[in-house]
């Protein structure tokens, strides 16, 4: 036969599986093959699946007896669930465009994702934690065009778009259990309804939820209703009572088993006499008159709750009329007690069969219509509604319904699931920024592992397209170990050094380096904020200890040729003489080759010697006298070329690691400077620590 765009939907009932094959053919639904099988046992209670072997082996009998009808080879089916622990949220979302824009159907699903996305963010914040809870269904209550309500939204211009959303939730193990049925009978589940969803698309056109009306579709085990009004589904609900209450009384007054008990229930619908059979042998007759005897106080019962619930839904009112489908709902007496429960006329309750079914085409013979088929056609109707729109995914172990657009990846599920960029990509560890001399320094963190991400048990990358039905799962991003490092691996303390000429010997010494004002040694790690400067001089205590000499303090010691001290600073270049107490052998790492150290522009001074050559020679230094204002007093340095900051330290009595934790103040003219900036000839100089003044 010609493969239209067919349709299979199932309804899993508590007390039957009801499959339906068709297509839509303009506003018509053709329902070419129909099957309806009870379960061999109760398998199912008030809605949820208990046995998923039984009940797959019913939905295979159904999909076999189909395809031997129609020659078709059925692969994937539409379903619905009851209402079982049934949630709702309503919620109301915007979207803002950067100008104003024409709103596509694009806009208005992505509007729609929202709105789904925060309910279930509302809904994981309430007390109940007993549920993971599942998106079955949603439906939009109203648009909104800049703040305005308005019917529909698409080919409208807009600053701003919104609506108010209802959206239906049920807990994962009741719709885990449908998918495990019916992949049982080698299916895959096209679209995913909810009952009551799938019971309105046939029994309440559209220009009819402009009213306040209620429709309850009476099942085995649940009753599910839904609420329109002004146009839109406004709530849904449900209780868990229905057919299977009434029969469990004709079971235990007739002595009769489950399925005995159902048929007696059936047959009273029609009125008469019933025969039947108890489970001792013996044979019975009865008046319909005296099962409704037993049934009835069970039925008000009933009856009572969903108008209970009916009325909650409502907003504590009762709604204008109610229509009634499924099986259950033809219990004699129910629409009569409903309507009395609600304080509505009789008229106004009524089985919806037949007259909601004028655009249904049923292409087999002798096909009842009647409120029963209501809910399985709904099904099939429900699929075209949202076909291409959604696709089902497993992430991470729990359901999930994207909106396709045909460029789904994974990457998309993720981030639905509520996975963040920092969780998908690779982060790097946290970086460490500090100064060295005065300018900017970062060392990064190592980078992350990437996420682990597989699909149908093959390993994928994040951009790869989402397959329907799918099992994704994706493990994090990890993140780096964050930047390390010390004083010794800086450029500045590996490679940058002091030359000094002492005794006739050139000799290499590392920069001392401080670190926050305090001097650290190579082994200090470095932290966030850190401010290091590498000092650009040392004492000649401090030269003689690197060198490993002992200075015989019998003699003078002469630095650039005037006699110092230990504490006595020296700089780039400086000329020290001292005696050692031993001989000493100028060897090692500090002693350096001809010429290594020198500046480029580097002359000796004019001599009657023979020009040096040799720099183990000693190497005289031109010098300039230098007046400058320190703290306040007039000063000359003396002894240098050229003069920087801690120059100033060697004519003043100040110890520049003394402060305790207190702030040094260093300027020069009135500026913040650094101890290598230079010094000219009458520049005001400030050192003092900061409590000091």
């Amino acid at each position: 036969m010609e493969t239209k765009d067919i349709v299979f939907g199932l309804d899993i009932g508590t007390r039957n599986v009801i499959g339906t094959v068709g297509y839509l053919e303009g506003d018509e639904f053709h329902v070419i093959a129909q099957d309806l099988r009870e379960h061999d046992t109760r398998a199912m209670l008030d809605g949820q699946i208990h046995d998923i072997g039984r009940v797959g082996a019913t939905c295979d009998d159904v999909k076999k007896e189909l395809e031997a009808k129609t020659g078709l080879n059925l692969t994937e089916v539409c379903i619905a669930a009851a209402g079982r622990v049934l949630r709702t949220v309503t919620t109301h979302v915007e979207m803002e465009y950067p100008e104003e824009t024409v709103v596509t159907g694009e806009d208005l699903h992505t509007l729609d994702m929202m709105g789904i996305e925060q309910a279930g963010k509302e809904l994981k914040g309430d007390e109940d934690k007993k549920y993971k809870f599942f998106c079955v269904g949603y439906s939009t209550v109203k648009y909104y065009l800049n703040g305005d309500v308005f019917t529909s939204l698409e080919d409208h211009k807009a600053d701003m778009i919104g609506e108010d959303i209802i959206v239906t939730f049920l807990p994962e193990d009741v719709v885990d259990g449908l998918y495990s049925a019916v992949g049982k009978a080698d299916l895959s589940v096209a679209n995913l309804t909810l009952e009551p969803i799938a019971a309105i698309n046939v029994a309440i056109p559209q220009n009819f939820r402009m009213l306040n009306i209620a429709l309850i579709d009476v099942g085995a085990g649940t009753s599910d209703i839904c609420v329109t009004k002004d146009g839109s589904i406004i709530a849904y609900g449900m209780i868990p009572m229905a057919g299977d209450e009434l029969t469990e009384v004709l079971v235990h007054e007739f002595l009769v088993d489950f399925a005995t008990a159902e048929t007696i229930k059936r047959a009273s619908t029609e009125g008469g006499d019933i025969t039947y059979e108890d489970i001792m042998g013996i044979s019975h007759t009865i008046k319909s008159e005296d099962v409704w005897k037993l049934t009835d106080p069970v039925m008000e019962k009933i009856a009572k709750e969903v108008s209970t619930k009916i009325q909650e839904l409502n907003g504590g009112k009762s709604v204008s009329a109610a229509f009634v489908v499924g099986g259950g709902g033809k219990i004699h007496g129910f629409t009569e007690a409903l309507a009395k429960d609600l304080k509505i006329v009789p008229e106004r309750v009524a089985l919806r069969g037949e007259e909601v079914m004028k655009n249904i085409i049923f292409e087999e013979e002798d096909v009842k219509k009647d409120s029963l088929l209501v809910t399985p056609i709904g099904i099939c109707l429900n699929y075209y509604e949202t076909k291409n729109n959604f696709i089902m995914i497993h992430f991470n172990g729990e359901m999930m319904k994207l909106y396709d657009n045909g460029q789904l990846t994974i990457v998309d599920a993720a981030m639905q699931a509520g996975f963040s960029a920092d969780q998908l990509f690779p982060r790097r560890g946290r970086e460490i920024n500090f100064t060295v001399n005065g300018v900017s320094r970062m060392i990064r963190g190592t980078e992350g592992e990437s996420a682990v991400v597989t699909m149908n048990g093959r390993s994928v990358g994040i951009n790869t397209p989402l397959e329907f039905n799918a099992d994704v799962t994706v493990v994090p991003s990890t993140v780096g170990e964050g930047g390390k490092g010390t004083i010794a691996d800086l450029s500045e303390f590996t490679t940058d050094y002091l030359y000094f000429t002492v005794c006739g010997h050139r000799v290499k010494c590392p920069k001392f380096v401080e670190v926050n004002g305090s001097m650290e040694p190579p082994t200090y790690v470095i932290k966030e904020g850190d401010v290091i400067e590498t000092r650009p001089f040392y004492t000649v205590g401090q030269l003689a200890e690197f060198m490993d000499v002992t200075i015989d303090d019998r003699y003078e010691i002469l630095v650039n040729n005037r006699p110092s001290g230990y504490d006595s600073l020296v700089y780039e270049n400086f000329v020290i003489d001292w005696t050692t107490t031993s001989k000493v052998a100028y060897e090692g790492d500090y002693i350096v080759e001809d010429g290594e150290g020198l500046p480029e522009d580097y002359e000796a001074p004019e001599t009657d010697e023979a020009p040096v050559k040799d720099a183990r020679t000693r190497i005289k230094i031109e010098t300039v006298d230098l007046p400058v204002k320190i703290n306040g007093k007039n000063m000359v340095l003396s002894g240098k070329k050229d003069y920087i900051f801690v120059d100033i330290y060697n004519v003043i009595d100040f110890d520049p690691n003394a402060g305790n934790g207190r702030p040094l103040i260093i300027r020069i003219n009135g500026e913040k400077c650094g101890y290598s900036d230079e010094l000219h000839a009458n520049d005001e100089v400030e050192c003092y620590w900061k409590d000091a003044n």
